[in-house]
């Protein structure tokens, strides 16, 4: 049978990930990690998986902006895995994995910088965004300039039918797709499928300051945070600035606040928030509150999963050994195809 016929029958390939950087917060969760659950749990109608799910701790990622001190990274790795199970990725039903333990992705990496010209990695618009923004450090690095190459390896290395992203980053997957275009074309081959985007809804989730939710800026509200934690981060959320008394009316489209409670409150308290803050009726403080019940009862479920997995100490370990088992079974299937193609290993 053909290899289209067969891509034909199984189900469609998605594959994304994360960086170590730490715990994961409510933006990571909205915007990328729930829609990865939903993926992986979404069924035909004769109730087969639609997906067959890849997702990965993108380790050797984080060393292209923190390579100075990696004393974090294993911690971080073992942070994310958590955070990825207790969301509800399963095992089960997704290849789990680390990048560093499956060899292909920076075999591939090299190939592909071999032939990828200069000019494409230094046009992509966060290499010179992200050394504005992170001036105290060094990265005029090989390792920078070519973070998306990686990237480009880290898909195509799965011959994914799709890569899960927000609107805002559907540019990234451009280059992936030049890539392989560029790679067919010099060697005379179709191995590596262009894949096309999969545009996931990405609610607005500011953090605490009001700004966009992100750990440089030191405004999260992380995934494994209490109750007790998040209650008191959200107390101190930047609200409608012409709301100064108590008694001054509010509006709640400019409010950071309120944008929570889109996310995470029913129409009956989003409502009783607009009514309660447009006439001054209630207070800020109240209106935080209800916003924190709101995100408490999403992360409940969250937090029951991840004392589970944390109970055993061996079991991540576990997941993620098999998952990096599993990634570079499918991975080596990709290389051989590569490999042939450049006719390099005999």
């Amino acid at each position: 049978m053909s290899t289209a016929a067969n891509k034909n029958l199984r189900p469609k390939r998605v594959l994304s990930g994360m960086r170590p950087t730490g715990k994961l917060h409510l933006g990571n969760y909205m915007g990328a990690l729930k829609n990865w659950v939903n993926l992986q749990n979404t069924v035909n109608e004769d109730g087969t998986p639609k997906y067959e799910c890849y997702f990965f701790i993108a380790d050797l990622h984080a060393l292209t902006t923190d390579y100075a001190d990696t004393s974090r990274l294993q911690q971080n790795t073992l942070e994310v895995a958590l955070d990825f199970l207790a969301a509800g990725l399963n095992p089960a039903k997704s290849t789990i994995f680390v990048q560093s333990h499956v060899a292909q992705h920076a075999e591939l990496f090299t190939l592909f910088s071999m032939f990828t010209p200069l000019g494409w990695l230094e046009r992509v618009p966060t290499y010179k965004d992200q050394q504005e923004q992170l001036k105290e450090k060094d990265l005029n690095t090989y390792g920078f300039l070519g973070y998306p190459l990686l990237q480009a390896a880290d898909i195509l290395l799965y011959e994914p039918d799709y890569v899960p992203v927000g609107a805002d980053q559907v540019a990234h997957v451009e280059l992936t797709r030049e890539v392989a275009r560029r790679f067919n074309s010099l060697y005379k081959t179709e191995c590596l499928p262009e894949p096309d985007v999969l545009v996931t809804a990405s609610p607005k989730l500011p953090g605490t300051d009001g700004r966009k939710m992100s750990k440089s800026y030191g405004n999260t509200i992380l995934m494994s945070d209490s109750e007790d934690e998040i209650r008191k981060k959200l107390k101190t959320m930047v609200t409608d600035p012409a709301r100064i008394r108590r008694t001054d009316v509010g509006n709640p489209d400019v409010c950071p606040v309120f944008d929570l409670h889109k996310v995470f409150s029913s129409d009956e308290t989003q409502l009783k928030v607009r009514e309660g803050c447009t006439t001054a009726a209630i207070g800020c403080i109240e209106c935080k509150g209800w916003a924190a019940d709101g995100v408490v009862a999403e992360l409940q479920p969250i937090h029951t999963r991840r004392k589970e997995y944390e109970a055993d100490a061996t079991l991540v370990d576990k997941i993620l050994k098999a998952g990096n088992a599993k990634a570079a079974v499918r991975a080596e299937q990709t290389m051989k195809e590569v490999r042939a193609a450049m006719q390099i290993h005999g």
